[in-house]
C-alpha cells in the first residue's frame, strides 16, 4: 500500500486537502530541487551533526553532506528513505517520536519545508526536538508569517486521481512558534524571513553541562544504520 506522501515524493501534481474540501498549495516540486538561496541561508546554521526531520527526498540531507556536515534524515516514508539514498544522502526509516540514534547528542535538528506541522502538535514536536539535541544544540524551524496563528486539522495529499489517507497536521506563525518554544524549554535566539518564508533558531533555555557522555553521535548513527542493513 502506498504511503501517505507517495504522490508528492514522486513529483506528481498534488495538493494538500483539508477536511472542509479546501485545497492548499503543496511545494512538493521544490523537494526535488537543489536548495535555493533561501534554503542555503537556513543550512548555513548547520555546522555540526544535523538530524533532518521529515527529510523527504533528502535535498537538505545530501546538501549538508556535500559540504562536509554529518547529516542524517529521518522519515516515516520508506520511499523517502530510498529517494534520499539516490541523492547520495543517508536517511533512517522511522518516527521522530520513537527511537532515534544519537538522542541528546545532535548539534542541530532541522524542521524545514513545513515539517513543524508533523503530528499536528507543534509543542510536542518541539519538546521531542529538545530531547534530541545536545545541551549546546539548536532547533532550526521554518514557520509561517506572524499573522498566521496556530491551526490544527486533518489533511491528506490529493491529486487528479484522488486522495490518500488522512493525517493530523498543523500550521503556525513565527510569533506562535516563539511562545510554544518557551513551553518546550527552548528560547528563540534568532528569526528571519526571506522570499515570504519565515525561520527561527531555538536553543535550550537552561543549557546543561557540555559533557554529553556516551558514544559520539556519529558512532551512534553508524551503529543504527548497520543494524538496519
Amino acid at each position: 500500500m502506498p504511503d501517505t506522501f507517495t504522490a508528492a515524493l514522486l513529483d506528481h501534481d498534488c495538493w494538500l486537502e483539508r477536511a472542509s474540501g479546501d485545497q492548499l498549495p503543496l511545494r512538493a516540486r521544490s523537494w526535488h530541487q537543489e536548495p535555493s538561496a533561501t534554503d542555503e541561508a537556513l543550512l548555513a546554521h548547520c555546522v555540526g551533526p544535523t538530524l533532518d526531520v521529515g527529510c523527504g527526498p533528502g535535498r537538505f540531507t545530501s546538501a549538508l553532506l556535500r559540504r562536509g556536515v554529518l547529516s542524517i534524515g529521518i522519515d516515516s516514508s520508506p520511499l523517502a528513505v530510498r529517494l534520499t539514498g539516490l541523492r547520495s544522502g543517508i536517511a533512517i526509516h522511522g518516527d521522530v517520536f520513537g527511537a532515534v540514534p544519537g538522542e541528546g547528542r545532535w548539534h542541530h535538528v532541522l524542521l524545514a519545508d513545513g515539517n513543524i506541522g508533523i503530528g499536528g502538535d507543534p509543542e510536542a514536536l518541539l519538546r521531542r526536538a529538545h530531547q534530541l539535541i545536545a545541551p549546546h544544540g539548536t532547533v532550526l524551524v521554518e514557520a509561517g508569517p506572524p499573522e498566521l496563528g496556530l491551526h490544527r486539522e486533518q489533511v491528506r495529499i490529493a491529486g487528479r486521481h484522488g486522495g490518500g489517507a488522512w493525517f493530523p497536521w498543523a500550521w503556525l506563525g513565527v510569533n506562535v512558534l516563539r511562545s510554544l518554544a518557551r513551553h518546550a524549554g527552548l528560547t528563540c535566539v534568532a528569526s528571519w524571513h526571506r522570499e515570504c518564508r519565515w525561520f527561527a533558531e531555538l536553543r535550550p533555555r537552561r543549557p546543561a553541562s557540555l559533557d554529553h557522555g556516551g558514544e559520539p553521535v556519529a558512532q551512534a548513527v553508524t551503529a543504527s544504520l548497520i543494524k538496519q542493513w
